[in-house]
């Protein structure tokens, strides 16, 4: 059952370069640094920052709002809150156990692993270069 925190509306600002005091209720989103920054959402004011990468997390930007996926758990904070940035909302998803939160640590490294250590990584014949996975929308911000 998820905890009951107050519904929260986040505005996001894409940067190139994150500030050093963050504001409430804010997305900080670096494109160039591939980081999303904001302030844990359950008031407890701790940095939290999430890393834009194939096997982290997923920016979708609709033109209006901004979603992460997967979810955000705060596991190292003292609050250990766990929340989905949906469309610019904040969605509080349950509490897990300690046995729950090793499970998801030791699927994240697994996810890398299997990721880094792919074919599709993996320099070809024909191709000085490794080839790079790189999210849909990221052309978008390129000058």
């Amino acid at each position: 059952m998820p905890i009951k925190y107050k519904m929260m509306k986040l505005e996001h600002r894409f940067v190139e370069f994150i500030p050093k005091e963050l504001e409430n209720n804010v997305l900080y989103i670096s494109i160039r640094f591939r980081t999303v920054i904001h302030k844990c959402a359950c008031g407890c004011g701790i940095k939290t920052v999430t890393p834009l990468s194939p096997t982290d997390w997923k920016l979708i930007f609709n033109g209006k709002s901004v979603s992460l996926d997967p979810s955000i758990g705060n596991w190292g904070f003292p609050c250990q809150s766990h929340y989905w940035i949906s469309k610019n909302k904040i969605e509080w998803a349950s509490k897990w156990s300690k046995k729950m939160i090793e499970k998801g640590k030791e699927e994240s490294k697994n996810i890398k692993k299997e990721y880094y250590n792919s074919d599709y990584l993996k320099k070809s014949k024909d191709d000085s270069k490794p080839k790079r996975l790189w999210w849909k929308f990221t052309w978008l911000f390129n000058k």
